[in-house]
């Protein structure tokens, strides 16, 4: 089963339910971090890294005593990351989308493909039988895409894998729970919360995702998430509740379950319900 713990914002507890609900589990689970920009969960969990490979993309390579400079590739690039000046092409990296079009349309072949490394996927062993896979982005890289795609192609075929997606509601996101079984949404009852708590509802509508809810800092006071759940007809899983004990854990990188382990059969409780549901 194949779950992936959105949420919107940073911030609103999207690895703290993750981290805690893989440490709840048992069995052999893989845990992806598909956070590529900022990873952090290999900072919670105890681990030993036991692989790594780095990621490449292909970008062109111009050899300009070929070029004719006939504007064809410039023309083709829907992203603009080729300009033809007078006497010479400007190649804009950063712009630059991997798709292969601008070789393709070159009469003298004077555009080859080479490799560009632009992050790097770890594989580790962590604590309480965790497979954990995280990818780093290099620095500067604009596009976070081909590592999160990496890091997502080492899911289990069997078994439980759990993916930490990144913050916001745009492309990366998109491409950390396309095609999941189920997509766990936390939030925060706070207007900020709500507010990506829509954008979230709407992208995995869009997805035809099979989605809940987990709100997190429950009790803050705000009762909009919860009227919007309500109206829209959508299933709140759990609550974890808005408390000084779990704070101070989580700021000290505990994971709260293994401080209050009747949390642990709280998370397993829930996640029997995704998989009867």
């Amino acid at each position: 089963m194949l779950v992936a713990v959105a949420g919107g914002k940073g911030g609103c507890g999207k690895t703290t339910v993750a981290v805690n609900l893989s440490l709840s589990l048992e069995g052999q689970i893989k845990f992806l971090d598909c956070d590529v920009e900022e990873p952090n969960v290999h900072l919670l969990l105890k681990h030993q890294t036991v692989w790594e490979k780095f990621v490449t993309i292909s970008i062109p390579s111009f050899n300009m005593e070929k070029c004719l400079l006939c504007g064809k590739c410039s023309d083709f690039c829907q992203y603009n990351a080729i300009a033809q000046l007078p006497n010479r092409l400007l190649f804009f990296q950063e712009l630059c989308h991997s798709c292969g079009g601008c070789k393709l349309v070159c009469p003298v072949e004077a555009i080859k493909e080479v490799e560009k490394t632009v992050g790097v996927v770890r594989g580790c062993r962590a604590e309480n039988n965790l497979s954990l896979v995280y990818g780093v982005l290099n620095v500067g890289e604009p596009r976070p895409i081909p590592v999160i795609e990496a890091v997502r192609a080492e899911a289990n075929s069997n078994g439980i894998t759990i993916i930490d997606v990144p913050p916001g509601a745009s492309c990366p996101v998109v491409a950390s729970i396309r095609g999941v079984d189920h997509l766990l949404l936390v939030t925060e009852p706070t207007p900020m919360g709500l507010h990506d708590l829509a954008l979230m509802v709407d992208i995995a509508r869009m997805l035809n995702l099979r989605f809940t809810v987990i709100v997190n800092k429950a009790g803050l006071g705000e009762d909009g998430v919860y009227d919007f759940c309500r109206r829209k007809g959508i299933p709140i899983l759990m609550e974890i509740p808005y408390t000084k004990e779990i704070a101070e854990l989580y700021s000290q990188g505990i994971p709260f379950v293994k401080a209050m382990p009747d949390w642990k059969e709280k998370f397993r409780e829930a996640f029997q319900s995704l998989q009867e549901g």
